[in-house]
C-alpha cells in the first residue's frame, strides 16, 4: 500500500508524445500550468495571468488547485478561448457532474494510465509515475475537428 503521508507534489510534466499528439491537432499559443520548479509569483501564477487562444492545461490535481483551473477554463472558453485539460478520471465528483459533463465540447478517456515527470518524494527525477487515477481529455470550446487516437 503506498504511504499516503509522503509529501506530494503538484509540480509533474505532461509527457511529449501526449501533449505533441494534443498540439498537432489543436495547435496550441499558451500553458497557464507550465512545469514550474521554482515558487508561483502573481508574473507566472495560471489563475490570475490572461490565458490565450488555444490553451493547454495539466493543471496541479490537488483538488482546490484542479476544480480553479477548471472552472477558469471553463470561464474562457465561454469567452471563446479553446481550452485542453488533462485530468484525473473522477466521475462521481461534483466538478465532473456540475462543471465538467455540462460544459464540455469533448471529453475523450485516454486508455492506461498515463507516466508523468517531475521529482519523486525522494528528490530523484523520474518519467514513469503514473497518477493515483486513469486520465482523461476534456475540451471545452473551440472546434473538434478529428478523433484522439
Amino acid at each position: 500500500m503506498k504511504n499516503r503521508n509522503l509529501q506530494n507534489s503538484d509540480n509533474w510534466a505532461t509527457p511529449s508524445y501526449l501533449y505533441d499528439e494534443l498540439n498537432s491537432e489543436f495547435d496550441f499559443d499558451f500553458d497557464p500550468c507550465p512545469i514550474n520548479e521554482s515558487a508561483i509569483t502573481p508574473d507566472n501564477d495560471g489563475l490570475i495571468i490572461d490565458w490565450g487562444v488555444r490553451n493547454f492545461i495539466n493543471p496541479p490535481y490537488s483538488r482546490t488547485l484542479k476544480e480553479a483551473f477548471v472552472k477558469r477554463a471553463i470561464e474562457y472558453s465561454q469567452g471563446g478561448a479553446l481550452c485542453v485539460m488533462l485530468l484525473p478520471v473522477s466521475t462521481s465528483t461534483v466538478l465532473f457532474h456540475d462543471h465538467i459533463m455540462p460544459n464540455a465540447k469533448d471529453i475523450r478517456f485516454l486508455r492506461g494510465r498515463v507516466k508523468f515527470e517531475g521529482v519523486n518524494t525522494f528528490g530523484e527525477r523520474v518519467t514513469n509515475k503514473s497518477g493515483m487515477h486513469d486520465s482523461m481529455i476534456v475540451v471545452f470550446g473551440g472546434r473538434v475537428e478529428k478523433d484522439f487516437k
